[in-house]
């Protein structure tokens, strides 16, 4: 089984602005909101692809009321833990000329809803998938990521870290099955600036000598590089697609990589899969479904 963590989940409500003007009325051409987050971007691809897997984290409010509801009518199965404080936060993003985003602050998780998550991470089993992906809310500590894979230390399980700077580099003690930096973060962990494959690939081995087993570099319209576990290393220009949205294609590009990987526990297919599912969600409006990735799929 699959579970994904999303500690600070959303309400992204998109709006469609085809003129904004600060300081007026300005009247929306087309709107829609969507349950939002890392680990629960993960979770809605990997269900669109037929893979079974739990999203946990937190919700509060009638804003996550929604995000479970929304969810739950696509087919998610989630396992949140409610806070009685707050409201899940709305992420408002104004696409016109420019693209403007204001993140809501999402609310206040204590010691006791912690534990309830601990205890829910009991429940998994030896060769279960967990994802810790995005970023920490300001009122848990920016090493939760490295108390949980502590925690859960000795089980034997695939842990997947989908993280910035600190946050990634400090968890690669733990030996993570796979960690996923896009070019720009993996070089601002080195203060390099990285522009193609074959100038990743070294930085790619340096993250393994520092602990990940697989490490999978997204590159936007340049592609991808995976380094694995067996010593391999695998390139790929990015599949030809119109760009239409980027949010979550990192996300996806996970999704489609376990999905792969459970599917042949093979890594040159889970590269493959995880191409195709990032490629696919960004030519798409949403959140691609199976049948766009397998479509791009056939293009690699």
């Amino acid at each position: 089984m699959i579970y994904t963590i999303t500690f600070n989940p959303a309400l992204d409500y998109i709006m469609l602005v085809p003129r904004c003007v600060e300081g007026e009325v300005n009247r929306t051409e087309s709107e829609k909101i969507m349950a939002g987050g890392k680990g629960i971007n993960v979770s809605i691809v990997l269900n669109n692809m037929g893979v079974e897997n739990t999203a946990l984290g937190f919700v509060s409010g009638f804003t996550g009321g929604e995000i479970e509801s929304i969810l739950n009518k696509m087919g998610c199965k989630t396992d949140f833990i409610r806070l009685d404080n707050g409201f899940s936060r709305i992420n408002v993003k104004i696409k016109s000329d420019k693209e403007t985003e204001i993140n809501g602050q999402g609310p206040n998780i204590s010691d006791e809803a912690v534990k309830k998550l601990y205890e829910k991470l009991d429940t998994l089993s030896d060769g279960d998938t967990l994802v810790l992906a995005g970023s920490i809310p300001s009122t848990l500590p920016d090493s939760i990521y490295c108390e949980i894979m502590d925690y859960l230390k000795d089980k034997k399980l695939n842990i997947v870290v989908d993280a910035t700077r600190d946050l990634l580099v400090n968890v690669l003690k733990y030996k993570p099955f796979l960690i996923k930096p896009n070019n720009h973060e993996l070089g601002e962990i080195f203060g390099v600036e990285l522009k193609t494959r074959d100038e990743v690939v070294p930085y790619a081995k340096k993250m393994q000598e520092m602990g990940a087993r697989n490490v999978l570099v997204s590159m936007a319209g340049e592609g991808a590089v995976l380094a694995d576990e067996n010593g391999e290393v695998y390139e790929s220009e990015a599949p030809k697609g119109k760009l239409v949205n980027s949010t979550g294609a990192g996300d996806s590009m996970v999704a489609g990589f376990l999905a792969g990987y459970m599917e042949r526990k093979d890594f040159l297919y889970a590269f493959k899969m995880g191409l195709s599912a990032g490629s696919a969600s960004a030519f798409s409006e949403d959140l691609a479904t199976k049948e766009e990735i397998l479509k791009v799929y056939k293009t690699i």
